[in-house]
């Protein structure tokens, strides 16, 4: 088996004179799951659709499973199953009718597609609602859906673009699940704990913290300490054969992935694994709680040592510079007492994705 599913190589994109993907070059292994991750208008879409074939590259070469899809397009398309942003299937079928269609234009057989249809529907957990249209489900159950019909063809490489993009939390969190049932991880228990595909690293959760190798995969689920996760041995996950290539604008879901790209104005400025990336703000993160918040930010803005000042809910992450944050620490309660605001609290904090995505952007 091919250690790359697929390949895409400097590859360019523009649009009169949009330069919308400028030189991405992507290398995904079997059975991995590769977050790209950027703000609106990063590149992101248009770098799916030149993966699908849908798009012509102005340069570069793009492989999947083997097949050049610039010369061999049909046969790429083959080992591909394709979800979009929007729900694009037919709104007055039914849901087994929609997967029907799907299957039967890819030159599946009623033999094939009839059993393959009601497995994934069973999968995906539509299958008390095979009869309903299509228009009549909920924006979650659409999105299943669309990944249902995406895999009556038993894709090696699933291309999902933004698919949890307006729907609710347990939606989201469902669906994860899928995703990760797809690649072939099996359900067990949870501790909160996450451990990095490539490094065998533990990185806890909630901290960010990292200690002891292991020889297992977890992805975790967000929700609770005590939901399912699915694990599975690295050298397991390596030889799968199912690759899915997820674009989101949500760091919970980018620290799934087993590895992340940013995008920034069509180039991936940023790839690593999660835990990887987090580690280049080690120990130049900084938490301030306070009021008013825009006194407190005004002050921190002010300090030499602090780079950038981010709102996180009630709260501020300051990122400061490296060997600083002691030195931040010192100086910023007397600053925030000279300008008549109250400090609660300013200690140092484990970077999140959140805090790499603002750095990077």
């Amino acid at each position: 088996m091919t250690d790359t599913l697929v390949q895409a190589t400097n590859i360019k994109k523009s649009f009169g004179d949009n330069g919308a993907v400028d030189g991405v070059s992507l290398n995904i292994a079997p059975g991995e799951i590769y977050g790209l991750v950027g703000a609106d208008g990063a590149g992101k879409t248009t770098t799916m659709r030149l993966l699908v074939g849908a798009l012509r590259p102005d340069a570069g070469e793009i492989q999947v499973c083997g097949f050049d899809v610039l010369k061999q397009v049909e046969q790429a398309r083959a080992q591909i199953g394709y979800l979009s942003q929007r729900f694009s299937l037919y709104e007055d079928l039914s849901v087994l009718e929609n997967i029907r269609f799907f299957a039967e234009v890819r030159g599946l057989k009623s033999n094939e597609w009839q059993p393959r249809c009601m497995e994934i529907l069973d999968f995906v957990g539509l299958a008390d609602f095979k009869e309903r249209r299509a228009g009549q489900l909920s924006g979650g159950m659409k999105q299943k859906l669309g990944l249902a019909s995406a895999l009556v063809t038993r894709p090696r490489v699933l291309l999902l673009d933004e698919p949890t993009t307006g729907v609710d939390p347990v939606t989201r969190q469902d669906f994860w699940q899928l995703v990760i049932k797809l690649v072939g991880a099996e359900v067990g228990g949870g501790t909160g704990r996450q451990v990095d595909t490539y490094t065998g690293t533990h990185v806890d959760r909630h901290t960010g913290t990292q200690d002891r190798p292991d020889l297992r995969l977890s992805t975790f689920d967000l929700r609770s300490d005590t939901q399912p996760i699915s694990q599975l041995p690295i050298s397991d996950l390596r030889s799968s054969s199912t690759s899915v290539i997820i674009s989101t604008p949500y760091m919970d879901e980018a620290s799934r992935c087993h590895r992340v790209g940013f995008m920034k104005s069509g180039k991936i400025i940023a790839e690593d694994t999660p835990s990887n990336l987090r580690a280049r703000l080690n120990g130049r993160v900084l938490e301030l709680r306070g009021h008013p918040i825009n006194t407190l930010r005004h002050v921190a803005h002010q300090d030499q040592d602090v780079e950038d000042v981010a709102a996180f809910g009630d709260k501020l992450h300051l990122r400061v510079k490296e060997n600083a944050a002691s030195k931040v620490m010192e100086r910023l309660p007397n600053e925030i007492k000279a300008a008549n605001a109250t400090l609660h609290e300013l200690r140092a904090v484990p970077p999140v994705l959140e805090d790499i995505f603002i750095s990077l952007s």
